[in-house]
C-alpha cells in the first residue's frame, strides 16, 4: 500500500530536499516534484530523487499549444520520471500531442482541489457542476490516450464508472482528521479516498510538515488498514 502514497516534496532548497529524501528513504517509495521544487532545483531534483531510490511524479501541469506540450513531454521523459501530467483544460488536441511526445505514464489534471463550485461558475464561467465538468475532462483525457487523471476523491467513483477501473485516479487534497485544510477546498482523509476508489494519493504538508515524516507516513498507512 505504501507504493500508492505519493509524498509531495514542495521545497525549494537542496538541503531541505535531501533532508526529506534521507528521512523517507526506505519508507516512502514514490514522491512528487512540483513546480516550486523543479523551478528552484531543476532537473537535479529528479536526479537526487532517483539516487535515493524514489519513483518520481513530475507535476508541472503542462498547458500550452499542442506543439509546445509535445516537445516538452519528450524532453521531460528523458529525465527518467515515472509519471507526468498536463492540464486537461488544454483540450483534446493538446493531450493527444502530449501522448505522442512520450511513453511515460501520462495523466491530466481536471479541476484543482483548491476550486469549488463558486470558483468554477462565478470566476471561470463554467456552468456545469464540478462533477459533470470533471467527468467531461476525464473522458477527453481517455480519448486522447492518457493513462488517467488528477481529481479530488469526491469525483473518483464517477470517473471510474465513465472511464473504467484501469483508468488511473490520482488524488491530491488529502488531509488527516487533525490537519488544517489550508488552501484546499475539496478534501478527504486517506482512508476515505481509497474507499472512493483512488489509485494514488498525493500527500504533502501532512507528512513533510510534521515533526516526524516517517511516523506520520506510517500513521497514514495504519489509518488506511483500520
Amino acid at each position: 500500500m505504501k507504493d500508492k502514497i505519493i509524498v509531495a516534496f514542495d521545497v525549494n532548497q537542496q538541503e531541505d530536499f535531501l533532508k526529506l529524501a534521507l528521512e523517507l528513504k526506505g519508507t516512502a517509495s514514490f514522491i512528487k516534484i512540483g513546480m516550486e521544487c523543479f523551478y528552484s532545483l531543476g532537473p537535479d531534483s529528479v536526479r537526487m530523487a532517483k539516487d535515493h531510490g524514489f519513483k518520481v511524479f513530475l507535476d508541472l501541469k503542462l498547458h500550452d499549444i499542442p506543439n509546445t506540450v509535445e516537445k516538452s513531454c519528450r524532453a521531460i521523459s528523458k529525465l527518467g520520471v515515472d509519471l507526468i501530467n498536463v492540464h486537461a483544460l488544454g483540450g483534446l488536441e493538446m493531450m493527444k500531442a502530449a501522448r505522442n511526445g512520450c511513453d511515460t505514464k501520462l495523466i491530466a489534471v481536471t479541476h484543482l482541489t483548491s476550486l469549488d463550485q463558486n470558483s468554477l461558475g462565478h470566476e471561470l464561467g463554467i456552468k456545469k457542476s464540478i462533477i459533470d465538468s470533471t467527468k467531461n475532462l476525464a473522458a477527453l483525457a481517455k480519448e486522447a490516450g492518457l493513462d488517467g487523471v488528477v481529481s479530488s476523491a469526491k469525483e473518483v467513483k464517477e470517473i471510474k464508472k465513465l472511464c473504467g477501473n484501469d483508468f488511473l485516479s490520482v488524488t491530491p487534497g488529502i488531509r488527516l482528521n487533525t490537519d488544517e485544510i489550508h488552501d484546499q477546498k475539496r478534501v478527504m482523509t486517506p482512508s476515505q479516498a481509497f474507499k472512493e476508489g483512488s489509485d494514488f494519493l498525493v500527500i504533502g504538508r501532512s507528512i513533510t510538515g510534521s515533526t516526524s515524516p516517517v511516523g506520520t507516513f506510517n500513521k497514514i498507512l495504519e489509518s488506511i488498514h483500520d
